[in-house]
């Protein structure tokens, strides 16, 4: 065996060796609160405003726009329930989505939609795309929010945010946009994009789990906080701040500015190759979702007469971690929402794998990987006799 090829970065990625480095010193000497304004909390409050400096930068943003969460989970919350609440009409008000988003936007839609708010979820096409004429068709006169994802975790597929976005401002609706699997990977630019709201996430671009930020535009003011308590992030969100994951967080954007032009172009010729090798090695296969506007990293195919989950575990032997979807949703006997969204029938659904490349990844991950491959899913067909 090669050893541990880990290709699903789309759920969680390593730390940065940079970024544990920088987090140290305040998991240790520097633990002041940065609340106090003794020099202790000062010194801490002037590291956590050079990191919130760094997350904006990274989107175009100011730094005022800024506020830290625990995640994507929160930030996408905040995002639609914090200005739902903050924006009621009539006693709740209409939201529009899409049928492929990220459980943390659907099931937040799903509670509001329990509690006076009625949410419409558009449909995509064969590709995983939000036709933009769709979203406009949806608009309502209570219409308070749009919340639209920039690109797809499963597939990778990107949506046409800055044509949706122009809809949403042409009716003078707030937009949201859940750019977790983008950040860091391909260029965000807020004003580029035109949205009120944009969720982000550290522990996908090399940072620490449990801190992530939300977008606000200046301008959008009425967002009901979702924890109260105190006056931090300008009382929008209470709590101590989690200082060694922001600057660990800020550490993150920097590196992968910096780095982001090589390593998408390395990154998408690793999922390019492997692409062309299942194809060509392993017969009734599919590309899952677009061949082009996808993110350089992300890769979906299905593999007919097969179960996901048999291969998932014979390729997890073999060394090789990979996925059927959202990490979120692991451990779940459900087929994928966003495939079965896109029309697809259950047996390619059921037999989908993710592959998703990251910073530890080399073409040698991709020849092992097809060394292992073609075998299992002959014997995984063999054994379930499915062809």
């Amino acid at each position: 065996m090669q050893g541990k090829i880990y290709l699903d970065n789309n759920a969680t990625t390593p730390l940065h060796p940079d970024v544990v480095d920088a987090m140290m010193p305040f998991l240790k000497e520097d633990f002041g609160n940065p609340s106090s304004i003794h020099q202790f909390g000062r010194k801490v409050k002037v590291k956590i405003d050079e990191a919130r400096e760094k997350v904006a930068a990274a989107i175009g943003a100011d730094p005022s726009e800024i506020v830290f969460t625990s995640g994507g989970s929160e930030s996408d919350n905040f995002a639609i329930k914090g200005y739902a609440w903050a924006n009621k009409k009539n006693g709740g008000g209409h939201i529009i989505t899409s049928s492929i988003e990220h459980p943390a936007v659907l099931d937040t839609c799903r509670y509001l939609a329990k509690n006076g708010y009625r949410i419409t979820c558009l449909p995509v096409n064969e590709y995983g795309i939000v036709n933009p004429s769709d979203v406009e068709g949806a608009i309502e006169r209570d219409t308070i929010l749009i919340s639209i994802h920039h690109s797809n975790n499963e597939m990778g597929t990107i949506e046409p945010i800055e044509e949706i976005n122009k809809v949403a401002k042409d009716k003078g609706i707030t937009m949201h946009t859940d750019a977790v699997q983008s950040f860091g990977k391909i260029p965000l630019n807020v004003n580029d994009l035109g949205v009120d709201l944009l969720s982000i996430s550290a522990h996908k671009l090399y940072g620490p789990k449990g801190i992530g930020a939300i977008y606000i535009r200046k301008g959008v003011k009425k967002m009901h906080p979702l924890i109260n308590g105190g006056y931090q992030e300008k009382e929008r969100r209470a709590g101590t701040e989690n200082v060694a994951g922001i600057i660990g967080f800020g550490k993150a954007c920097e590196i992968a500015a910096k780095n982001m032009k090589d390593e998408s172009a390395r990154l998408s010729a690793m999922r390019d190759k492997l692409q062309n090798l299942i194809i060509e090695k392993i017969p009734h296969v599919k590309l899952n979702g677009r061949p082009d506007k996808r993110l350089p990293n992300t890769l979906n195919m299905s593999f007919k007469y097969t179960e996901g989950e048999a291969l998932i575990i014979n390729l997890d032997l073999a060394g090789v971690a990979v996925s059927t979807g959202s990490a979120c949703s692991s451990g779940m006997p459900r087929l994928s929402h966003v495939l079965s969204a896109m029309g697809m029938p259950n047996e390619a659904v059921n037999g989908s794998l993710r592959f998703s490349f990251g910073s530890e990844n080399t073409m040698d991950d991709v020849n092992y990987v097809m060394e292992v491959l073609p075998p299992i899913v002959k014997r995984v067909r063999e054994t379930q006799n499915l062809i």
